[in-house]
């Protein structure tokens, strides 16, 4: 593979080339050049430097605008060699550009570039030499319609300046529409093109120019493919029997947690150890060959180096599915790669699937098996957990008990040799117990068979995931702007919002977004009431609301003057509707009665009740219930407070309504699944998932 940074005359003729207007130009090696080209592009014009290591011109001094007229143009071309010779002395300096200078418009940035995961991405933006400092770009993965980029720039911070600002007049966004619709199309088409930055990008009232191009070409870029999807059968975890290789008597080895952990294995455990006839009290058995029946899932604790025996042994067997918790893999270099692809290999040879390796193991508390070594099992819940890492798979379980969080599936997808994600998502999706799937990533394998397999599962089912590695650390000397902006963790947010996933920034905010949804699936919109009893919070509910992009209602005449015939005088006559602070139960129950007749108005209703000397929180939890049951809406509670609110808490887990302690979590929640649902009603690709 050979990369390439093609020159920018050799840029400016592609985008001719495919009708991209650019300046005048011609490309020169001597002053004399200069001044003949000079009078082709005419004056004003622009010198800048052309040279393979001075990728970034201006900050080197290698571009000077505003030249008027011949004798400037003679004291230019000389201080732009300068310029640049002082910047970098072993820089190669193969010629100037002499360019047409144009009228200054609207800046944009138009960049393109491979993803190792998902392929060809496309980034627009606000450009110039500041793009990296403002950082006002969206980004998807191609193919894209001209739907998906009016939406691209619906999303920057700058559209407001394309639609026209204060005294600034609209620009020609058609235009603008049209030639990125040309270049990502093109893109798409173009096998040697990895990278590409088109900043500026000359945005006028009546249409635009291209005043500066950067491509990098390469003769062999890495194919990006779909593999085939081989179905992971439902009945492959339907699992009545399990064999542990490696299960130990010592306490302080993982084939001794594990096994203690599947004692309680309602089905048939077959222990494998050659060294021990019994160990905890269960017969142990030398081989996976030897076991007297059928096995449908053998877990694999032993050294790396003895996993490809293991795996021969299970096909031999005839077991179709193999655990391979055992490190060793891919995560620790070379050879543990080609040792993981032996045992690929293997598998596949005997059409044995492979869950890791690398991995925790997985749990299914519904029907009471723990494969892994957590020394704590999770409650039955209907939350479906994959996770690629076991620490923090082990740390939520164990978050997870007091929160009264229960799960229908945990599992760890280890280094994805062959089982990855999407397999598990489908496999969740088709569980009658799940009702919401929550994702936990650090890579993914083949970007676009993830993004088509999810796909078919978001709209019927809610998918939230968290992408850890956000950091900037090795974008920091990208080489084009589109590198450094498009970075993996952006790509990720894309790939996820054009799958329908749900991004969230913290595993907190992961489970509580997923367990709203498994509760009270999506609302119909994003129109929200509040009602409290606490004016300090109804006031932050406001700008929590404000912050999260949740609509607040305007209250109608006709359901303030039904409120007022129930609250206090000195209620506020406005939503958030604060009831006052010596509301009692009653209130809150008349109050709910009126959101009950009035529902229509709104889709969203956070309940916020704060202990009081006058209202009795079991009853107002009570009354929450009746509420949420009476209607098809989202109902969000907020019973805030300490010991008084324990058993109202109780009152709403039994009830499956989620609480929410802190009134900004409760925001972020719904204000995650508000973003997702205007994504969704932008591109045409509502859910179906509404509330059950």
């Amino acid at each position: 593979m050979s990369r390439r940074l093609v020159s920018e005359a050799e840029g400016y003729e592609i985008l001719r080339m495919i009708g991209v207007p650019v300046p005048r130009y011609a490309r020169v090696t001597t002053i004399s050049e200069a001044v003949l080209a000079a009078e082709t592009t005419g004056f004003p014009l622009v010198l800048k430097v052309v040279s393979p290591q001075i990728v970034h011109k201006s900050d080197a001094g290698g571009v000077i605008t505003g030249i008027r007229n011949t004798e400037v143009l003679l004291g230019a071309y000389d201080k732009l060699l300068s310029n640049v010779r002082n910047y970098d002395p072993s820089a190669t300096i193969e010629g100037v550009m002499v360019e047409q200078q144009l009228e200054k418009g609207l800046e944009i940035i138009i960049g393109g570039r491979i993803d190792p995961a998902f392929g060809k991405v496309i980034t627009i933006g606000m450009g110039g030499t500041l793009v990296e400092l403002i950082k006002d770009v969206s980004i998807r993965i191609l193919p894209v319609t001209v739907t998906d980029i009016n939406a691209m720039l619906h999303e920057l911070n700058g559209y407001q300046l394309i639609k026209g600002f204060r005294n600034e007049p609209p620009r020609d966004r058609e235009a603008l529409v049209n030639i990125i619709d040309t270049i990502a199309r093109f893109f798409m088409d173009s096998a040697d093109i990895i990278e590409f930055d088109i900043n500026p990008v000359f945005l006028y009232e009546h249409g635009l120019c291209a005043v500066d191009a950067r491509f990098y070409t390469d003769d062999a870029p890495a194919p990006v493919t779909i593999e085939a999807t081989r179905t992971l059968p439902r009945e492959l975890l339907d699992i009545k029997s399990i064999a542990l290789v490696g299960a130990s008597a010592e306490p302080n080895k993982v084939g001794y947690a594990v096994l203690r952990n599947l004692l309680s294995f309602p089905g048939t455990l077959y222990p494998v150890n050659p060294k021990h006839p019994v160990i905890l009290g269960r017969t142990t058995y030398p081989t996976l060959t030897s076991l007297p029946d059928p096995v449908d899932v053998a877990v694999v604790v032993v050294p790396a180096r003895v996993v490809p025996s293991i795996v021969e042994e299970a096909g031999k067997k005839g077991i179709p599915l193999v655990v391979i918790i055992s490190s060793g893999f891919r995560e620790s270099g070379p050879a543990g790669t080609q040792l993981e692809d032996r045992v690929t290999a293997i598998a596949r040879q005997y059409g044995i699937r492979i869950m890791g390796p690398n991995c925790l193991g997985l749990m299914f508390p519904h029907q009471g098996i723990n494969t892994t070594f957590d020394p704590v099992s999770p409650k039955p819940g209907s939350l479906a957990f994959l996770s690629q890492s076991g620490a923090i798979i082990t740390t939520m379980v164990d978050w997870s008990l007091p929160e009264a969080i229960g799960f229908s599936e945990v599992i760890s997808v280890g280094n994805q040799a062959d089982l990855t994600f999407e397999d598990f998502i489908l496999f969740a999706a088709g569980d009658p117990d799940t009702k919401a799937i929550i994702m936990y990533v650090e890579q993914i394998r083949n970007g676009r068979r993830f993004m088509e397999i999810v796909r078919q599962v978001t709209p019927k089912m809610p998918v939230v995931a968290i992408k850890a590695g956000s950091s900037k650390i090795g974008q920091m000397t990208a080489a084009s702007h589109t590198g450094s902006l498009a970075g993996s963790y952006e790509v990720y947010q894309a790939a996820f919002w054009q799958s329908g996933v749900i991004p969230a920034r913290s595993m907190r905010e992961a489970f509580q977004t997923a367990e709203l949804l498994s509760s009270e699936g999506y609302p119909k919109g994003i129109r929200a009431m509040v009602i409290s009893n606490a004016g300090g919070f109804a006031v932050l509910s406001s700008d929590y609301a404000e912050m999260m992009g949740i609509e607040m209602v305007e209250l109608p005449q006709t359901v303030i003057k039904e409120l007022d015939a129930i609250l206090p005088v000195d209620w506020n006559r406005r939503n958030p509707i604060d009831m006052v602070g010596d509301a009692s139960a009653d209130r809150f129950a008349r109050t709910f009665d009126v959101m009950i007749r009035n529902q229509e108005l709104w889709d969203i209703a956070f309940v916020i009740a704060v202990p009081s000397a006058i209202s009795d929180p079991i009853r107002v939890a009570n009354e929450l219930v009746r509420f949420s049951k009476s209607t098809q809406k989202m109902i969000v509670g907020c019973m805030i407070g300490g010991d008084s609110m324990k058993t109202p808490l109780r009152i709403l887990r039994d009830s499956g309504i989620p609480n929410f302690p802190d009134l900004e979590d409760a925001f972020k929640a719904v204000g995650n699944i508000c973003r997702h649902i205007c994504w969704e009603e932008f591109h045409g690709r509502r859910c179906s998932a509404d509330k059950r």
